[in-house]
């Protein structure tokens, strides 16, 4: 297909212009497209690599074969070789796993960020220094190479007694700039006629609304809807045109669609969010609480003077049930999110009596919205 570059991409100072009235207009509840979609084949690919730390302060590890078989394998290739089934004695190393982000075009010689993690039973990693590592993709090819010495939080101490203070994580620890790229990886963000935008949400309505913005300021069929997800849009060829025609695409504001009405529930922590949609049916609402109280006391039966009996200690169980106030709120139809926390804060509901009234609601359908316990 035979495009004309001069119906995909106006002149550029004709789509500022455009984009400036749009941002003024949309600005005060409009999103970028850059902060709820990406674009397809633009992503990070993760590294991971074995290592030594060396230098610990005797923290490191206590006696590993594995360890040892790396460290051995370190020396014979400096040229140092150790007698067969000599035992060594290195509590100034530690293994460790190494793991890192290369972001998309990243270039050869570049710096990356590591985290060193001990996975042995190195005590801390404070004071150490990693040595050249192979930092390798889900591939197996070396992407990077990782050295330097490690920032390490926390921080452990021990008594001769066995006691021990510990504060955060000694055990892990970052290297700012700590791994060089050797290998690009390739990004088909350059091939083909056209680039996807794929929503961080998928809605069908976000999708429609950002692809008719693209095709209201570059042109009709420009942007097409692929599904709920994905947002096609017509790009040249020329890589220079192609990222300032996508400078100017993914800083275009439109307004979202509204989410669906949800409700989550952590019931771990007691966390509720309910969402601004959500909507309740006319219902009344009872809840009251119940509050038993089981005490054990130990009393001791001593029989008679005369008597056969032996003196014995005796459970004496003291159970008391008190049940409060109940009380009852009525809820109009189709209140919303305003009303509703009005109406729980007036009655003074605890975060578990709250879920327990969510459920029954949703149970009974008065409850417009989807509520999600996790």
């Amino acid at each position: 297909m035979q495009l004309s570059l001069s119906k995909i991409v106006q002149p550029f100072f004709t789509i500022c212009l455009v984009l400036a009235f749009v941002l003024f207009v949309n600005a005060a509840e409009a999103a970028r497209i850059k902060d709820i979609a990406s674009v397809q084949g633009v992503r990070s690919n993760q590294l991971v690599g074995y290592g030594l730390v060396v230098g610990l302060p005797g923290t490191g590890e206590k006696s590993s074969k594995f360890t040892e078989q790396a460290f051995a394998t370190m020396l014979r290739n400096f040229g140092i070789n150790i007698p067969q089934g000599q035992s060594l004695n290195i509590k100034n190393v530690a293994p460790v796993a190494i793991t890192a982000e290369l972001k998309a075009f990243t270039k050869r010689g570049q710096k990356i960020d590591i985290t060193v993690s001990a996975i042995g039973e190195a005590k801390s990693l404070r004071g150490g220094e990693l040595l050249q590592t192979f930092l390798k993709g889900v591939d197996g090819k070396v992407y990077a190479l990782a050295q330097g010495s490690l920032v390490v939080g926390g921080l452990g101490a021990e008594g001769a007694d066995g006691s021990k203070v510990v504060i955060n994580t000694p055990t892990v620890g970052r290297i700012s700039n700590g791994a060089i790229v050797e290998r690009e990886v390739i990004s088909p963000f350059s091939q083909g006629d056209t680039i996807t935008f794929n929503l961080h949400e998928s809605d069908f309505t976000t999708a429609k609304i950002m692809a008719d913005t693209i095709n209201n300021l570059v042109g009709p069929n420009t942007a097409s809807l692929l599904d709920a997800t994905s947002v096609s849009v017509l790009a040249p060829r020329n890589i220079s045109q192609r990222v300032s025609y996508l400078s100017t695409l993914e800083n275009l504001e439109f307004e979202p669609a509204r989410a669906s009405a949800k409700i989550i529930v952590n019931s771990r922590t007691g966390t509720i969010v309910i969402g601004q949609d959500v909507r309740l049916l006319p219902t009344a609402i009872t809840h009251g609480g119940i509050s038993v109280t089981i005490s054990e006391n130990k009393t001791v039966s001593q029989p008679n003077a005369f008597a056969n009996g032996n003196t014995e200690v005796v459970d004496n169980s003291i159970i008391n049930i008190t049940q409060e106030d109940s009380r009852m709120f009525q809820f109009d139809p189709g209140i919303n999110l305003n009303d509703l926390v009005r109406a729980v804060n007036e009655v003074g509901l605890a975060p578990g009596d709250l879920m327990a009234i969510l459920e029954a609601l949703k149970q009974a359908g008065a409850l417009q919205g989807e509520l999600i316990i996790i």
